[in-house]
């Protein structure tokens, strides 16, 4: 892709293209370590802060031309803030600007997430204040989460089908049905319904019951097939799948991704259920992308060098779309069958999202000393999520929770 863009085509104001001021490759890693550092609020802020600087006032790129990048965004598995800097380096320098765009984006909240994590496994907080404030902090999380699928689902589930395919992936996921069954049949049940195949529709979905039932059946007499290790013994290739996979599944925010990373992580035994609640605290009182939690389980699971290869993958795909595929990927996506795929496995994916919060808040109230008190932190804290629209609402409502459980909660729970 050419670092000059090209003239904008059709609608009004058709003609000389935005383009981005000339800067020097250290200038354009500096301006977007700038907005890394104040990447506060989660996607919408982030975008709008982009918007304002880069489309507003400094003209970049057109207003048009920025809301068709975001559409494409949206779709494309990934951060969408996070991709959008790398598409706009490509525009100011060329591939290399889309990197050091990314970089800079990424690398404050790394950096404090990679930090908090070396902080956080330095003190014994078991029984103390802080382990109290820990444990309020992850009933809020359940409350983040909550809300999450709410914000999510009202987006993707728009009609009946949809909620359908949501309902089945989630009791699946409950039954331990892999992903990897459920979302390509979800994925391709949608659209065949969108082309009012519905008989096909209803084989494909069968398909899939047969292949799950079928592994239930076969997989109690294999194998394991993946290795259980003690806590920061994870070999690093299998950390870095982890986080590609979720990178490569992450729809419609970094929500999405915690089905993924915590079936690797929890499941293979890299990390507890209370220590990953505690990774998503942290990253959402950091300025940085929520899919920055990875970054704390990858250390959990390998140490610095897990943290970077958990890191690396999950960031991957959202360099790699925009570095390699972006330029063909508008005339991709205008297929509508392509839209009705991504439909449905999106909906797939709230299912996921859903059945692993419940599954969440029971463990996570079987840790707790006082389940009232518990439940009344959750419940504050999905409230005040509802009712104060703020880019900073996370990050308060984690600090209230967790100064809720510093004076309020039993300690030795």
């Amino acid at each position: 892709m050419s670092a000059v863009p090209t003239p904008e085509l059709g609608g009004a104001g058709a003609g000389a293209e935005d383009v981005p001021p000339s800067l020097t490759y250290p200038q354009l890693f500096l301006r977007f370590l700038r907005f890394g550092f104040l990447a506060w609020g989660g996607p919408v802020a982030q975008i709008a802060m982009l918007r304002r600087e880069l489309v507003d006032e400094e003209r970049w790129i057109s207003s048009a031309r920025f809301n068709r990048l975001l559409a494409v965004m949206q779709v494309l598995p990934g951060p969408e803030a996070h991709e959008l800097c790398v598409h706009l380096g490509i525009r100011a320098k060329g591939r290399l600007g889309g990197v050091l765009a990314g970089l800079g984006f990424m690398l404050p909240g790394f950096l404090l997430m990679l930090a908090l994590s070396w902080l956080y496994f330095r003190m014994d907080i078991t029984g103390t204040a802080l382990g109290a404030a820990f444990l309020g902090v992850q009933a809020a999380v359940i409350a983040l989460i909550v809300r999450a699928v709410h914000r999510i689902g009202e987006h993707i589930l728009v009609d009946r089908w949809l909620w359908a395919i949501a309902i089945a992936c989630a009791l699946a996921s409950a039954a331990g049905v892999a992903f990897w069954i459920t979302l390509p049949a979800a994925g391709l049940v949608y659209a065949l319904a969108r082309l009012q195949r519905r008989g096909l529709a209803l084989l494909v979905g069968a398909i899939a019951v047969a292949v799950a039932a079928a592994l239930a059946a076969w997989g109690p007499r294999a194998q394991p097939l993946a290795q259980t290790v003690l806590q920061g013994q994870a070999p690093l290739l299998l950390v870095f799948v982890a986080g590609l996979k979720a990178g490569l599944l992450t729809f419609g925010g970094a929500y999405t991704a915690i089905p993924f990373v915590r079936n690797d992580a929890v499941g293979r035994g890299w990390i507890s259920d209370a220590q990953f609640l505690d990774g998503l605290a942290l990253s959402g009182v950091l300025p940085a992308p929520l899919i920055i939690f990875a970054t704390f389980v990858g250390y959990v699971a390998a140490g610095p060098l897990g943290a970077l290869a958990m890191t690396a993958g999950v960031f991957l795909p959202a360099f790699g779309f925009s570095l390699v595929f972006y330029d063909r990927l508008e005339a991709v996506l205008e297929v509508q069958e392509l839209h009705a795929l991504l439909d449905g496995i999106a909906a797939g994916v709230v299912g996921l999202i859903a059945a692993t919060t419940i599954d969440l808040a029971f463990a996570t109230a079987a840790r707790m000393p006082s389940l009232p008190l518990a439940a009344t932190i959750f419940a504050a804290a999905l409230a005040f999520l509802y009712a104060w629209k703020n880019k900073l609402n996370i990050a308060v409502a984690i600090l209230g929770a967790g100064l809720a459980g510093w004076l309020l909660m039993p300690r030795g729970g």
